[in-house]
């Protein structure tokens, strides 16, 4: 497939304060991009934006509000002219049995998860269509694999990639491309807030290998990053999660019968544990989100 030069184009990440997004509003601003950064830490972000040797500004915004997000594509159309690219990366996390996980933190992972993109992708679409553009959905590798103890992560990236492929039929005609995200377990943030919960740890420490593995973030980044020059359909952090679309369809009774296994083996850990509650992901984000969730 055609890689598209991505010096003067423009780029819009979501959750661009930290970790992945930060990386790669970086990675996409030394190909040239002009990057808007979208985030809710106002501090990281102004730090992210400061750094950036391009044309770049930064929006303090909820992901899941729509007046919030259509004012921020409005103004990053007047400050930029265009937007070419707009990658939905923004993403919290939450993890338990779904009887001990506090309700509001379960709900605020499928509304920044899920609804989210679906908000950004609301408000940058007409700027996409003007620019025959690319929308990436940064999904999961629980889009395809869905574990026990991640109920609320599983079911917001399996929606978020049956949007992003309802979106791609939906807009194809009018000229925008729109791709899929997955990645495993990368060094993130969110990933070494999920470690600090000691059953989900041993949980993932047992899974087979590569899964069982936490990927160094700037390989995958650059995975991302080739994928939105060549505006790929799916693109795959990790070079093994390519293979597991071709057996996703057998995997929920294998998860099953391992998962009842696995939960047998730590029921009474977590029962002794009680109640757990919050959000992880991206730092302040998380904190952020759940002061929202709380609101």
């Amino acid at each position: 497939m055609t890689r598209r030069d991505l010096d003067g184009q423009v780029a819009v990440v979501t959750g661009a304060a930290r970790g992945l997004g930060e990386l790669l509003a970086r990675k996409l601003a030394a190909r040239g991009a002009r990057i808007a950064l979208v985030g809710l830490e106002p501090d990281e972000l102004k730090r992210v934006d400061e750094s950036l040797r391009t044309d770049s500004r930064h929006w303090c915004a909820d992901v899941t509000d729509n007046e919030a997000m259509d004012r921020v594509a409005r103004e990053v159309k007047e400050h930029f002219g265009k937007v070419d690219v707009v990658v939905a990366n923004a993403g919290v996390a939450t993890a338990g049995p779904l009887l001990d996980t506090d309700p509001v933190a379960w709900r605020r992972v499928i509304e920044i998860n899920l609804i989210g993109g679906a908000v950004t992708a609301r408000a940058f679409l007409p700027h996409l269509i003007a620019s025959r553009g690319y929308f990436l959905q940064i999904a999961s590798l629980a889009a395809i694999t869905h574990a026990p103890m991640m109920s609320a992560y599983c079911a917001s990236k399996a929606g978020a990639e049956a949007f992003a492929h309802s979106l791609r039929a939906e807009t194809g005609h009018q000229g925008v491309r729109v791709g899929v995200g997955y990645l495993s377990w990368t060094d993130t943030d969110m990933v070494r807030g999920a470690d600090q919960n000691d059953v989900m740890r041993e949980m993932r420490q047992s899974l087979p290998w590569p899964s069982n593995k936490t990927y160094p973030v700037g390989p995958a980044v650059d995975r991302l990053v080739a994928g939105i020059e060549r505006r790929s359909a799916h693109v795959y952090g990790q070079w093994w999660l390519r293979g597991m679309q071709g057996i996703r369809g057998y995997l929920p009774s294998v998860i099953g019968t391992v998962g009842q296994r696995e939960m047998r083996r730590f029921a009474p850990r977590l029962a002794a544990a009680g109640p757990r509650a919050g959000l992880v992901g991206a730092g302040g984000e998380a904190d952020e989100a759940a002061r929202r969730a709380r609101n």
